[in-house]
C-alpha cells in the first residue's frame, strides 16, 4: 500500500508542478501558478502522514518505509531545482523566455557545480537518514525497524560513491574542451 502512495506522491509531485507552471505561462495567470507551486511540498506531508501512520498501526518496516524516507530527503533537497529546471524550460517553451540554464561542462566551473550537486545529495541524505532514525525511534522496537537500518548504510554508502565518483574525480580529473 505504501508504494502506492509514493507512487501516487511522485504523479502528484509533476501534476501539481505542470498545473502550476500551466497556471503561470499558458493561461496568464502568475498568482494561482505561485499559488500551485506553493502546493508542491504538501505532496511531500501526504507521503510523510501515510509512512508514519501505517508504523503507527503496527506495520514491521520494509523497503517502502526506507523509500519513503530516501524519497522525502531527496524531494527536500533537490525539489527547489527540479521546481526551477521545469520552470526554464516552460518559460523558454511558452513566454519567449530565454534558453534554458545548462549546467557548465568544462574548467573550475563544473568542479562547483558538481560540488553543489553533491551538497543538495548529502542534505538529502541527511534528512533522509534523519527520518529513519526518527522511525527507529518512533517504533522503539528493533526486530520491526531493521530495515531502516539498512537504508541508513545504503544511503551512507551511495552518498560516499557519489562524492568519489562526481565532485573528487573532477576536481582531481577536470574535463578539458577537446581540440
Amino acid at each position: 500500500m505504501l508504494l502506492a502512495v509514493i507512487a501516487a506522491c511522485e504523479i502528484g509531485f509533476w501534476v501539481v508542478l505542470g498545473a502550476g507552471l500551466v497556471a503561470r505561462y499558458v493561461l496568464r495567470r502568475p498568482r494561482l501558478g505561485a499559488a500551485l507551486l506553493i502546493c508542491v511540498p504538501l505532496v511531500d506531508l501526504v507521503l510523510l502522514v501515510a509512512t508514519a501512520l501505517d508504523l503507527r498501526r503496527g506495520a514491521t518496516a520494509n523497503v517502502s518505509h526506507g523509500l519513503a524516507a530516501a524519497y522525502l530527503g531527496f524531494s527536500v533537497a533537490f525539489g527547489h531545482s527540479m521546481v526551477r529546471w521545469a520552470d526554464q524550460r516552460f518559460a523558454h517553451r511558452f513566454a519567449g523566455g530565454p534558453p534554458p540554464v545548462r549546467p557548465p561542462r568544462y574548467g573550475r566551473a563544473r568542479v562547483r557545480h558538481e560540488w553543489r550537486e553533491w551538497g543538495k545529495g548529502l542534505l538529502g541524505w541527511a534528512i533522509a537518514c534523519a527520518l529513519l532514525g526518527a522511525g527507529i525511534r518512533y517504533v522503539g522496537d528493533a526486530a520491526r525497524t531493521q530495515e531502516l537500518w539498512g537504508w541508513i548504510r545504503n544511503l551512507t554508502l551511495a552518498i560516499v560513491i557519489w562524492l568519489v565518483a562526481f565532485p573528487v574525480w573532477e576536481t582531481i580529473f577536470p574535463r578539458r574542451p577537446k581540440p
